[in-house]
């Protein structure tokens, strides 16, 4: 989604413009913005041939709605009755229907509506009072899509009472699965109630994990009850793989014309691929996912259907155990995403597991055009990368405790979302300044150090930390390996903290002592014209007649000038200098070696400027 809210509001022109202009000022607008937010340019997804067939799709659509009435039936008949054809072919259902929506929960909302007519009979004629007479309930499992249920009873107008979710299971089985036996219990008290048991929401594939409910023994209770049952998920993809028979399918139509052209994009990507190429996708989809599956030497879910979802995370053997922080995942599915952007890996949050990183080729590889080298090139920086986390979190705690060490010079951040070493500031020690001051020094102590830590070389990384962090002029180390000197390092930062405190200490000092000298030099140069105005008189001051006057009788002149020592900070007087030829603090060639060695020592041979 393009963002406009940055760019200058364009005026509306009397005489309009022609499409290419209009075009092209899109076209700027695109990537300006892409621009002006520093986004790189591999973050504009790719689109092949078959993404260009369905963009062609939905534009082709717009416009076959705008003729005539007899041909758009003829044609939007043909379109949806061709795709509906070929999706029961692939995935083997028999007599088969589709509908096609915008919204991923309308389709289910379409399938509820259809169950409630054919168990009310009277819900034509009668509408919701029918229900009144027994409460129609939805069962759907506590895995499944979040909101999924609630959106339902809203569409169709139906209490929350009407929702029952179903916990998955706690003893035997996945955690991800639905269970069972309780999902019969609870069936069977609703039947007692005088419940209608209406629908049965299960998964081939859950939202985060990719796991897939005991289908068959789900068919068995819902034929029991007379229960529809939905199954959503992506690993409903993997059904067109083998010789599996379905009697899934949902008679489901659609009268009105242009909504049956929504199936366009559709006809036309599968005409694209052909039934072998949609076949061949998703075998190498999964075949990518049993690839990383078995590098990571892991054994996948054991569930009714193949899933192509892998999970994995990070964890660190310590002390106190098992340590697996959702930083340390975060920053792993980051750095991966970042060196093989064609893997297409996700951070998801997960109930019971936590953060986890995943891997979901059905849904990446056919946009990102993952293939198998690309999985070897992310097993290859996944086993560089862990290393240096283990390293990493081993030495977490002795640079905190360094850090300490060195206090109060260097303070300790705690900065819980960091996957680096740690973060660290430096306090400046300066004493009878106010709070105002104080942070400024701090600011700019802490941005000068940083500058000179990313100059070192070496492999750390120094920054300033997440780019929504809470914590200010902070430095932040990032992750290093296990032969890092943390002491050492500590030591080099509290080291060129110091050092860049004391020059700016220097240099205060030195600029408060030019301004105490210029304006003592302000002091003596005033004294010096007055005396001069004195000695000269009123007449020698005149232009002309000062000219004339100094031309009959030149007048000596007593005032003599004065030199600022930079390194002494003191007012000389010019007699020396131009008496000798030499600057002050050097001896002057009538001095003798003896005169010249009483010279007092620290003095620094610094030039020294005339005022």
């Amino acid at each position: 989604m393009v963002k406009f809210s940055s760019l200058v509001s364009l005026h509306l022109l009397c005489s309009g413009q022609d499409v290419g202009t209009i075009l092209h000022l899109v076209h700027n607008l695109i990537h300006d913005e892409e621009e002006e937010e520093d986004k790189p340019s591999q973050q504009m997804q790719h689109v092949g041939e078959q993404g260009h067939m369905a963009l062609l799709g939905h534009s082709l659509a717009a416009y076959i709605s705008v003729l005539d009435r007899e041909r758009l039936r003829k044609l939007t008949t043909r379109i949806l009755s061709d795709t509906t054809l070929w999706l029961c072919r692939l995935f083997r259902y028999e007599n088969g229907s589709a509908y096609f929506h915008e919204d991923e929960r309308d389709g289910l909302v379409k399938v509820c509506r259809l169950v409630i007519n054919a168990r009310y009979e009277e819900y034509a004629s009668e509408g919701y009072s029918v229900l009144s007479s027994r409460q129609p309930v939805i069962y759907q499992s506590a895995s499944g899509r979040p909101g999924l249920g609630q959106h339902l009873c809203s569409q169709l107008g139906l209490p929350l009472s009407s929702l029952c979710t179903v916990p998955c299971n706690t003893i035997f089985g996945s955690q991800h699965q639905m269970d069972v036996a309780l999902l019969d219990k609870l069936i069977k008290e609703d039947v007692e109630a005088g419940k209608l048991p209406l629908l049965l929401i299960a998964n081939a594939g859950t939202p985060g994990a990719g796991h897939t409910d005991k289908l068959a023994r789900l068919k068995d209770l819902c034929d029991q009850y007379s229960m529809w049952l939905h199954v959503e998920g992506v690993n409903l993809a993997t059904l067109a793989l083998g010789q599996v028979t379905s009697s899934l399918a949902a008679g489901l139509t659609s009268s009105q014309p242009v909504a049956k052209l929504r199936a366009l994009p559709l006809w036309l990507s599968l005409q694209y691929l052909g039934h072998s190429g949609i076949v061949q996708k998703i075998r190498h989809a999964t075949a990518l996912s049993q690839m990383f599956t078995l590098s990571l030497c892991v054994q996948q879910v054991e569930d009714e259907l193949s899933s192509p979802v892998v999970l994995f995370r990070f964890s660190q053997e310590m002390s106190s155990g098992k340590v697996h922080t959702p930083w340390t995942q975060n920053n792993l599915g980051e750095e991966l995403l970042q060196l093989v952007p064609t893997s297409g890996l996700d951070v998801v949050e997960l109930e019971d597991e936590g953060t986890c990183v995943r891997f979901s080729p059905l849904l990446t590889a056919a946009v990102l055009g993952t293939q198998e080298e690309n999985v070897e090139d992310l097993m290859e920086k996944l086993s560089e990368l862990v290393p240096v986390m283990c390293s990493t979190m081993c030495l977490r705690q002795d640079f905190k405790e360094e850090t300490h060490r060195r206090s109060p010079s260097l303070r300790y951040i705690e900065e819980l979302s960091w996957p680096g070493l740690g973060a660290v500031r430096y306090e400046p020690q300066a004493e009878g300044i106010d709070e105002s001051r104080r942070k400024q020094e701090l600011e700019k102590i802490n941005s000068e150090l940083l500058r000179k830590l990313q100059d070192l070389d070496t492999d750390i990384i120094f920054s300033t930390g997440p780019e929504f962090g809470t914590e200010e002029d902070c430095i932040f180390v990032g992750m290093v390996t296990e032969d890092v000197d943390v002491s050492e390092l500590v030591n080099t930062v509290a080291a060129l903290g110091r050092d860049i405190e004391e020059s700016g200490r220097l240099l205060e000092n030195m600029t408060e002592v030019v301004r105490k000298g210029i304006l003592e030099a302000e002091l003596q140069l005033q004294q010096a014209n007055e005396e001069k105005l004195i000695e000269e008189g009123m007449l020698r001051q005149l232009p002309l007649v000062g000219s004339v006057l100094n031309w009959f009788s030149p007048f000596q002149s007593s005032i003599k000038g004065r030199t600022f020592n930079l390194a002494a900070g003191s007012l000389d007087s010019t007699e020396t200098t131009y008496s000798t030829k030499a600057q002050p603090g050097r001896p002057s060639l009538q001095e003798s070696p003896t005169s010249s060695s009483k010279k007092q020592p620290g003095r620094s041979l610094v030039p020294q400027t005339e005022l």
